[in-house]
């Protein structure tokens, strides 16, 4: 996570983006995120979006934005613990992985990349459970609560 928090700080430009679909239990974890988030976190050079399952459609925000770091935050599954978390290049392997979401995170990095020259990031928590209109796991509700705190700590 050092390697997150430098990352954040010397960024001057950053688009948050929270993905995921809230009544499927643990996938909820990424709009929950920038739910929270957004509440305590203001500023010109942050703008964070609530996605949700459709991520590609803000392309034209963050394009306009500029920024020159994107955080995209989503439940992954990469066969690690519920509410493990992990940082990954959204472009790599994880970029690949089934989702409940429209489009890969890679094919849509390679249209940002095409537009603006920003580094990006993918903060991924393996989800317990994606029923429908369930609840998000402890697990994963303590990982939420972990990645928040960090990031009121440094933005």
């Amino acid at each position: 996570m050092d390697e997150l928090k430098h990352l954040i700080e010397t960024s001057t430009r950053i688009v948050i983006c929270g993905i995921g679909n809230d009544v499927r239990s643990d996938d909820a974890f990424g709009v929950a995120f920038v739910e929270r988030l957004r509440k305590k976190v203001k500023g010109k050079n942050i703008l964070i979006l609530n996605c949700g399952p459709v991520p590609e459609s803000f392309l034209g925000k963050i394009i306009e934005f500029n920024p020159d770091l994107i955080i995209f935050v989503d439940a992954v599954h990469f066969n690690g613990k519920p509410g493990e978390l992990i940082i990954a290049d959204p472009e790599g392997t994880l970029g690949d992985t089934i989702s409940t979401h429209g489009m890969p995170l890679k094919i849509l990095m390679k249209f940002i990349k095409e537009h603006i020259n920003a580094k990006a990031i993918l903060i991924g928590c393996q989800p317990k459970n994606l029923e429908m209109f369930g609840k998000m796991s402890p697990e994963v509700k303590e990982a939420l609560e972990k990645l928040l705190s960090l990031f009121f700590e440094i933005l």
